[in-house]
């Protein structure tokens, strides 16, 4: 599988993904984008700004790269920044489908994405991402999976999944919501003619929200490779939104709010890949300060006392307005 290439790795951010989230459309949910990305967001603009992240995530070690067919143009971007470096052979590049973006370049759409695991929705996805990564997707991802998705259970389009991996291509599942962990374990059983058909597991875990990890530990154990996103908790552990305790350890590291959050999931021994969502060059600098942040088990009591109740915490992101 194409994570095996990361095997290899002995930079200190092999570990560290770039997820285009934040930089493939106009409005996300996530806080400081004001400040974050210049005010005219058009279509260049933002395509610039991706080829200049994925530029210096590429620089300082940085080799597994996120989309989505919902984050507006990520695929693109990436596209256009790869087609323009055709002797890269040591990167990893993941989407996902499952949802459909609907806002039409605006930040203020009232509905910016639209929920399908249909097998009409991915045929129709599939060959959207084809036209512009073609070769090079290695891994593609259902989004979002939760315990009553029906990609869970269709067997058609478990079958049609198990077809694409059988032609060199990686079949993964995203989740998220406060029953991740259900989500997780109900697709560790699926299989396809006895074999597991998922092979890597991507979701939400942060200073924050922690209860996917047992069953993450679970994922890892059974031989995924398992993606954290949302790291930053959509800007919400990054300063100044940052609780006080984070802030306070991030003073003793002296360095950022977000290089510490990062750090306290690099240290999960479940944790593959951590995805960065950085929409700005010095954003992700300080994200990759994570890979030198040495954490003390004083610091790790008073970061543990953060974590909320993951059914609050799913609450406040849907709560989270589209900048």
């Amino acid at each position: 599988m194409p994570f095996a290439r990361l095997a290899s790795a002995t930079t200190p951010t092999c570990h560290i993904g770039l997820g285009l989230a934040a930089v493939g459309r106009p409005g996300y949910i996530n806080l400081g984008r004001e400040e974050d990305l210049p005010e005219a967001r058009t279509v260049d603009a933002l395509r610039t700004r991706t080829h200049e992240l994925l530029d210096a995530a590429y620089a300082q070690g940085i080799r597994y790269f996120d989309a989505a067919r919902s984050y507006g143009r990520s695929e693109e971007f990436l596209a256009d920044w790869l087609n323009t470096r055709p002797d890269l052979d040591d990167i990893v590049v993941g989407s996902k489908w499952g949802y459909t973006y609907t806002a039409g370049w605006t930040a203020d759409a009232e509905t910016h994405e639209v929920k399908d695991h249909s097998v009409q929705t991915y045929e129709r996805q599939r060959a959207e991402t084809a036209d512009l990564l073609g070769d090079h997707l290695d891994l593609y991802q259902i989004h979002s999976v939760t315990p009553d998705s029906p990609a869970l259970t269709d067997k058609e389009l478990h079958a049609r999944l198990a077809e694409a991996a059988a032609q060199g291509t990686t079949i993964g599942f995203s989740t998220s919501g406060p029953a991740q962990a259900e989500a997780i374990r109900a697709a560790l059983a699926v299989t396809v003619d006895g074999e597991p058909l998922f092979r890597t597991v991507q979701s939400t875990y942060n200073a924050l929200e922690t209860s996917a990890a047992p069953a993450l530990a679970e994922a890892h154990d059974a031989g995924l490779t398992v993606i954290v996103k949302e790291a930053m908790a959509n800007g919400r552990l990054a300063a100044p939104h940052a609780p006080e305790a984070l802030k306070a350890v991030a003073a003793e590291t002296s360095l950022g709010c977000d290089a510490v959050a990062l750090a306290l999931i690099l240290r999960q021994p479940w944790a593959g890949v951590v995805l960065s969502g950085a929409a700005t060059i010095n954003q992700l600098a300080s994200n990759l300060h994570a890979a030198v942040v040495d954490l003390d088990e004083d610091q790790l009591t008073r970061l543990a006392a953060l974590v909320e109740d993951p059914q609050a915490y799913w609450e406040t992101r849907a709560r989270l307005p589209w900048h």
